[in-house]
């Protein structure tokens, strides 16, 4: 495999921006998910309003986790049958009516929070149902040869999104109001569904007729079985259960572990995307799969040090460096297991893969931030957290000793039967 020089990870990533398919899916995607952002924060804060319960925070926040379980698996199955590029523009349709519906409801004064958590469910379900396709139409956009550099474009278009969209919704929500917020996410939606109207890559055909449930669990087993992928997964699904989540027990330290209040809250969230926009910088820069399994795996060991770091700690100028670096190492986690997972699974099988890829990524951190919750009512903010995070740490110590037969096995599978090349 080829090296990972600097100088030719940026080219790529210019390469791939100038395929005009990857393109426009980058730009749309860009916009629907700062939209997404304004969503989220106008939800949580009109959940508080409506109740002024933190049982309800809870439920609106991890509103996706019963869906990504249910769903996503399905979602992939699906995804390997019909046009991914149809099945992206239908669930982004039903999301704009999603969002119109909060907005007419909030307008209207009929919203309620049995309303609100019912048509966040429906939208859970809904982005359950798109991703696994939106994950494998990465690889049919560009060539192999750009996949990291894609994926790390999408990471940063994700992290910039979390800064631009907190600070769009409080402005709205501010000068505003809530049901503007969620007006203004339906017109991002719009957005998207024009950019995917633009897309005319052809995409590999589906698979034959074959009986649906085999097809999924024949996902599963491909998953977890495949020497290199299934080792990825494993280290995945570990630390995204027992880590992942804590940045949703952030305000709880802002006000009572650091008595830094809604500004600390603000600087805690903002240095975790910080740290995420650096990682996602730094792996622009490959272009290849070499090193790749090293990187996730070492990543896991400094993820789950500078989150011990940051429970231990009642120095906030510290705090925020070990988030800071916490950012880093989930984005290098995050990015690399999901290019060595798209670079060496087959075409037939990607979209359940991508599935069963997009399953533990909505529902491992849902279900963490509620084990976190629940815990720390008992345990106080600091302990959950830090054995989630010395999880992590067992997690490499598990996957060091597997590190060489994971990167032969990686080596083994890194060129699956060719994809139609992208039209440019």
């Amino acid at each position: 495999m080829a090296g990972a020089g600097g100088e030719n990870g940026f080219r790529s990533a210019l390469r791939a921006l100038h395929n005009r398919d990857f393109r426009n899916y980058t730009l749309g995607n860009a916009i629907a998910l700062i939209g997404i952002w304004i969503q989220r924060i106008a939800v949580g804060w009109l959940a508080w309003q409506l109740t002024h319960s933190g049982f309800w925070l809870g439920m609106c926040a991890a509103g996706d986790l019963v869906p990504a379980i249910v769903v996503s698996p399905l979602a992939g199955a699906l995804a390997d049958r019909v046009d991914r590029v149809r099945l992206i523009q239908v669930s982004l349709i039903l999301g704009m009516l999603q969002a119109w519906a909060l907005a007419v409801l909030t307008f209207t004064g009929l919203i309620d929070i049995w309303s609100l958590f019912g048509l966040t469910v429906t939208l859970g379900i809904i982005n359950a149902l798109n991703q696994p396709a939106r994950l494998a139409l990465i690889s049919s956009l560009v060539d192999r040869s750009m996949l990291s550099s894609a994926v790390a474009i999408n990471s940063l278009v994700f992290n910039n999104a979390r800064f631009i969209g907190p600070a769009t919704a409080g402005f709205v929500i501010a000068e505003g109001s809530v049901g503007l917020a969620f007006a203004l996410n339906a017109v991002t939606y719009m957005c998207f569904i024009w950019s995917m109207t633009q897309i005319t890559v052809a995409i590999e055909a589906p698979i034959g007729p074959s009986h649906f449930w085999r097809d999924l669990n024949e996902g599963y087993s491909y998953s977890l079985r495949t020497p290199g992928i299934g080792q990825m997964f494993v280290l995945l699904i570990i630390t995204t259960v027992a880590i992942r989540g804590f940045v949703e027990m952030f305000p709880g330290f802002a006000d009572a572990v650091f008595a830094r209040g809604a500004q600390g809250l603000a600087w805690l969230t903002a240095m975790v995307g910080l740290g995420a926009l650096v990682g996602g910088t730094w792996m622009l820069r490959r272009n290849s799969l070499q090193g790749l399994p090293t990187i996730v795996i070492a990543s896991t060991l400094v993820m789950g040090i500078s989150i011990i770091g940051f429970a231990a700690t009642d120095d906030y100028p510290l705090a925020l460096f070990c988030v800071f670096i916490a950012g880093i190492g989930m984005t290098l986690t995050g990015i690399g297991a999901q290019t060595l997972i798209q670079s060496t699974t087959t075409a037939a099988m990607r979209g359940r893969v991508m599935g069963f890829y997009g399953m533990i990524f909505r529902a491992g951190p849902s279900m963490n931030s509620l084990l976190l919750g629940a815990f720390s009512e008992r345990f106080g903010l600091r302990w959950p957290v830090a054995v989630g995070a010395a999880i992590c740490i067992a997690a490499w110590l598990w996957s060091r000793p597997r590190q060489a037969a994971i990167e032969q096995a990686i080596e083994a599978h890194a060129n699956p039967p060719a994809l139609p090349r992208a039209a440019q």
